[in-house]
C-alpha cells in the first residue's frame, strides 16, 4: 500500500459477529490480512454494542490502527478513548461537538451539496459512496465521477466507499487521486 493512501476498515455484525468471542477473532484476523490505517467499528443492530465496541478499540490498539472510529455514536467513541468518529449524512450538526471533543472526524456524503457541507465544518475526511455496485446502496457513482470530486473538492479528503472489494478497484481508486478506499467486505 501507498504510505499516503488510506485503507479504512469498516465492520458489520454480518461478517464480524455479535460474539464477543468470535467478533474478537474475526476482527483480529481482518487486520492481520491487510494493511489498515484506519478502523471504524460499525453496527446498528447487536443488543451488546458497547460491548462489542470496547472490544474493538483493544484489538486495533493492539494491532497499533493509526485512527479507530466509532461510528454514529460521538460519546462512546469518546468513553472507550477511540480518537475517531465517523458520521453518517444526517449528522452534520453533530461535526462540531465531535471536533470539540479532539475527535477525527469523517462524515458520509453522496452528492456534492453533502461535499459543500462537509468542506464548510472543516471534517477530516469524507466517504464518498457508492462507488461500485453495493447491496442497498443505489445506482453507483463510477470511477469518473469520484475523479470529478476529487478534482473539484482538492481541499477535502475523500475516501471512496461502497462496493469495493478488489485490488483492481483499488487500483483504479488510487489513479482518481482519492484519498483512500473505505470496505466492509474487501477485508474479510
Amino acid at each position: 500500500m501507498d504510505e499516503d493512501f488510506i485503507s479504512y476498515l469498516i465492520t458489520d455484525p454480518k461478517y464480524y459477529s455479535n460474539n464477543p468471542t468470535l467478533f474478537k477473532k474475526n476482527l483480529e484476523k481482518a487486520l492481520k490480512s491487510k494493511d489498515v490505517n484506519i478502523a471504524c467499528f460499525r453496527d446498528k443492530e447487536s443488543e451488546n454494542i458497547e460491548e462489542l465496541a470496547s472490544i474493538f478499540v483493544d484489538v486495533c490498539k493492539q494491532n497499533n490502527i493509526e485512527k479507530i472510529l466509532i461510528n454514529s455514536n460521538i460519546e462512546l467513541a469518546y468513553n472507550l478513548g477511540a480518537n475517531g468518529v465517523h458520521l453518517n449524512s444526517t449528522q452534520f450538526d453533530k461535526i462540531k461537538e465531535a471536533k470539540s471533543l479532539d475527535l477525527y472526524t469523517i462524515i458520509s456524503c453522496h452528492n456534492y451539496k453533502e461535499l459543500d457541507l462537509a468542506l464548510k465544518f472543516h471534517v477530516n475526511a469524507v466517504t464518498y459512496s457508492p462507488i461500485y455496485n453495493t447491496p442497498n446502496k443505489g445506482e453507483p457513482k463510477g470511477i469518473s465521477n469520484l475523479k470529478e470530486a476529487v478534482k473539484i473538492y482538492e481541499d477535502l479528503n475523500i475516501i471512496a466507499l461502497g462496493g469495493i472489494i478488489t485490488d483492481t478497484q483499488i487500483e483504479e481508486i488510487k489513479k482518481a487521486k482519492a484519498f483512500g478506499f473505505a470496505s466492509i467486505r474487501y477485508f474479510i
